[in-house]
């Protein structure tokens, strides 16, 4: 059993992995889980050949009988859970009249429901020891609607409300809810092959960096509890403010 355990729930290729690796430098057992537990061996292996502890774990996060699993498990094999992340994208482009109900309560499913399940079971293992932090990753759609994004910007929002609903109920018992609102393309391979004149337009560090992204989430993490924040908003130093 280790004192000092995260969860990072999605844990992808870019920010995910990022957030798991900062998390593990600071001394944390890292827990990382995704549907396909096998394509996080890559990550798990860096992090515990650089001398951190790392454990993979396969969950479906939109299926309670597994987020249940999956908390009861860490909590038992791993240890106390000090630090949660929901960082569940779902960011896919449907036009409105494109968009089946499948797939838009698949994309609610993913972003918001998720994130609700993964929410109620930290709150669960945090509340009776009085501290702990929670991150749900949020995006510029949590706070505007864009067209073709009516189903992602209907999830992130109802995952942001989640966040507020939350950081009410358990301020007051000890628990850090905070909601980051990432407000810009991450650097990732994904963004490089899909948008490549926007990547060409800009300098090496005009696309928010997932490891500068980490950095701030361990600063939330440490905030002192007479000023945490809640929310705010990461840019690279060229993004236009969009949503004022």
């Amino acid at each position: 059993m280790n004192a000092r355990t995260a969860l990072v729930m999605g844990a992808g290729d870019s920010l995910g992995a990022a957030l798991a690796r900062r998390f593990a430098r600071e001394g944390l057992a890292v827990c990382v889980a995704r549907r396909n537990a096998d394509r996080l061996a890559p990550l798990v292996e860096r992090i515990r050949a650089d001398g951190g502890q790392a454990y993979a774990f396969g969950c479906d996060a939109r299926e309670e009988d597994q987020v249940v699993s999956l908390f009861e498990r860490i909590e038992r094999e791993v240890g106390p859970l000090e630090l949660v992340v929901f960082n569940i994208g779902a960011n896919v482009r449907f036009d409105v009249r494109e968009t089946m109900a499948q797939k838009y309560c698949k994309v609610w499913e993913m972003a918001c429901f998720a994130g609700f399940l993964t929410g109620r079971e930290a709150a669960k293992v945090m509340a009776p020891r009085g501290a702990g932090t929670i991150f749900f990753t949020g995006a510029t759609a949590s706070l505007r609607g864009a067209e073709g994004y009516a189903a992602f910007s209907g999830a992130k929002q109802g995952l942001r409300a989640l966040a507020q609903s939350m950081a009410r109920e358990f301020g007051k018992q000890g628990l850090h809810v905070v909601h980051p609102v990432i407000d810009g393309p991450i650097d990732t391979p994904f963004v490089r092959e899909r948008f490549p004149d926007l990547v060409a337009s800009r300098p090496a560090d005009g696309l928010l960096a997932p490891d500068d992204i980490a950095d701030t989430y361990w600063m939330l993490h440490c905030q002192k509890r007479s000023a945490w924040t809640f929310e705010l908003d990461l840019r690279p130093w060229l993004e236009p403010v969009t949503h004022f």
